[in-house]
């Protein structure tokens, strides 16, 4: 029902009157999207356009299956107009999240809810056609196993980790070794539209949409996972930077050590502050005969993972709590310089550490307050992620929807 609108959406033919309707049937769609329910007077009033016309459009995109009619507004006095909106059901869109170890995929209706929501699927991500080949076997076999029709699918957002060009659907990170991008590769296989995404940027969508931000247009998301990554959003708008590649914050070379990072280079926040460090130095202070509960679960010292000292830090473990305090210091310190520079609204702390709650949140807050000017972190607040394992795939699932309607540039 939905194909005669996105295809002509994104026709290259289309020319006079027939254009200018379909840009004002996305513009209806994004304010549905954005605000809601509304009346054909508010729309009227929104788009600049009468009623009439209005009305005409609103009704070629409930024949499209795209909107509804809600009936009779609750309030109001005298005749009460009818409201429309959208249809949640005439189209879905599906958030993929790549992880080290698993794979998290959501689908989403029209009205931005997720209807279906798989966590944790076993996954080794790896740098080879094998693991590629799985990603794309795990997709397609999520979308079977769904109620949707395959032809209301209208797109696939994959979020990856490392350096990700969103417009041309490179990863220059994980599974290059193509000469296609990425996206048309994935895309190929399962027979979606496909956008491809650095993870810490999508998050930061995620948040900023459905999660902590509330009027804030300027917002820090920082990644705190195996390992450090930021999402920016200035006036409401992620910032890609010339490349599409801004936010690599746990590349800041503000350490003093020999250890080289997977990066190439030396003294990188990464080092020593992301989860892949505090899990080698665990395993380091362990080896030296400091004790943690985690040994009860993990004898084998070289077998205990990241989420395994997570789970002992929020079980009051010593050790596990030291250790993410001490990251938590160097993460503020190198976040301290990004408040003297970017002055944001609010900075969200996400990803797997995030969950430590005031273990992580605290030393980073007091570090901020060291080492960043009072005058502009005064007004920066400072919050853990509302949507948390989720922020990834929501987001992922509202940059496919916003980006086929050009909701967002």
């Amino acid at each position: 029902m939905t194909t005669t609108f996105f295809d002509e959406l994104h026709s290259a033919e289309l020319s006079g009157v027939a254009y200018k309707n379909v840009q004002l049937k996305k513009r209806i769609l994004a304010h549905f999207a954005n605000e809601g329910s509304t009346t054909l007077a508010d729309l009227s009033k929104e788009i600049n356009t009468s009623i009439p016309k209005i009305s005409d459009l609103v009704n070629g995109l409930i024949a499209d299956g795209l909107a509804k009619d809600y009936g009779k507004s609750g309030s109001g006095v005298g005749r009460r107009p009818n409201l429309y909106g959208l249809e949640p059901d005439s189209a879905f869109f599906i958030g993929v999240e790549v992880k080290k170890s698993h794979i998290n995929i959501g689908l989403m209706d029209f009205k931005r809810s997720l209807i279906k929501v798989t966590m944790g699927i076993p996954y080794l991500l790896n740098n080879t056609e094998e693991s590629l080949n799985t990603l794309c076997t795990v997709i397609d076999e999520f979308i079977r196993a769904s109620s949707v029709q395959r032809e209301k699918i209208l797109g696939i957002g994959v979020n990856l980790t490392g350096r990700i060009n969103y417009k041309t659907g490179y990863s220059y990170s994980f599974f290059n070794f193509h000469e296609d991008p990425l996206s048309k590769i994935i895309e190929a296989y399962i027979g979606i539209h496909t956008f491809l995404e650095n993870d810490s940027r999508a998050m930061a969508y995620g948040e900023f949409c459905n999660g902590a931000v509330r009027e804030e247009k300027d917002v820090l998301f920082v990644n705190l996972d195996h390992g450090i990554g930021m999402g920016i959003m200035v006036n409401g708008q992620l910032y890609y930077g010339k490349s599409g590649f801004a936010g690599e914050v746990g590349h800041i070379p503000m350490l003093d050590n020999e250890i080289l990072c997977h990066c190439g280079k030396k003294g990188c926040l990464e080092t020593e502050a992301s989860g892949e460090a505090i899990t080698r130095i665990f395993k380091e202070r362990l080896s030296k005969g400091a004790t943690s509960i985690v040994t009860n679960k993990r004898p084998v010292v070289d077998e205990i993972t990241l989420e395994d000292i997570i789970e002992a830090a929020n079980n009051d473990d010593t050790l596990a709590i030291e250790l993410i305090t001490e990251a938590g210091e160097k993460i503020g310190k190198g976040m301290a310089m990004l408040v003297n520079l970017f002055n944001p609204e609010l900075i969200i702390l996400g990803g797997c550490l995030a969950t430590t709650g005031d273990y992580i949140r605290l030393p980073i807050k007091n570090a901020l307050n060291k080492y960043s000017l009072s005058l502009v972190n005064n007004d920066t607040q400072l919050a853990i992620s509302q949507l948390a394992d989720r922020a990834g795939i929501t987001g992922a699932c509202l940059l496919v929807r916003d980006r086929l309607l050009a909701i967002t540039s």
